[in-house]
């Protein structure tokens, strides 16, 4: 079965009429001005029938939601996508459910965990990375830090920030 990435939760109604706001979780939030589809996590599908853009968040008109009580029922649902579907990235850029998993090693070939999960900061991501001993270590996700991703191999290669022991 192919992974599923989370892009987007439906937050609340809009109007009375069935109109919902979707707050985008993804670097691509225009895409949900072309999207036919909306798949829920919960294994629904909805028809968009139109998008638009609204104060950060996209407006959606999906043809099984009619009143507000049925777009309030959808509060709190996940929009995913397939990772088929998802649209290429630029040399050098991933995406994150790809790295996952992947194990990270110091230049010198010592192990210094799996990645665990990528936090989303204001200036640059930060690279979660559980250690043999169960402990956190937080990597910034900058070029001075993360000198290789080898997808081939599943292995990231690092430089340790100075205050991690």
């Amino acid at each position: 079965m192919d992974k599923q990435i989370v892009i987007g939760k439906i937050i609340a109604p809009h109007g009375v009429r069935g109109e919902f706001r979707l707050m985008p979780l993804t670097d691509f939030p225009e895409r949900y001005l072309t999207m036919k589809k909306l798949l829920l996590a919960s294994g629904k599908e909805l028809t968009v029938v139109k998008a638009r853009f609204h104060k950060n968040m996209v407006l959606v008109v999906a043809e099984e939601i009619n009143s507000m009580d049925e777009a309030e029922l959808l509060r709190g649902e996940k929009i995913v996508v397939n990772t088929k579907d998802l649209p290429p990235l630029q040399e050098g850029r991933f995406y994150v459910a790809d790295l996952i998993g992947f194990n990270v090693t110091t230049l010198t070939g010592e192990e210094v965990g799996k990645l665990s999960d990528v936090i989303t900061t204001g200036s640059s991501d930060v690279f979660v990375v559980k250690s043999a001993e169960g402990k956190d270590i937080m990597i910034p996700a900058i070029d001075t830090h993360i000198k290789k991703i080898d997808t081939n191999g599943r292995t990231i290669m690092v430089v340790l920030p100075q205050w991690i022991d």
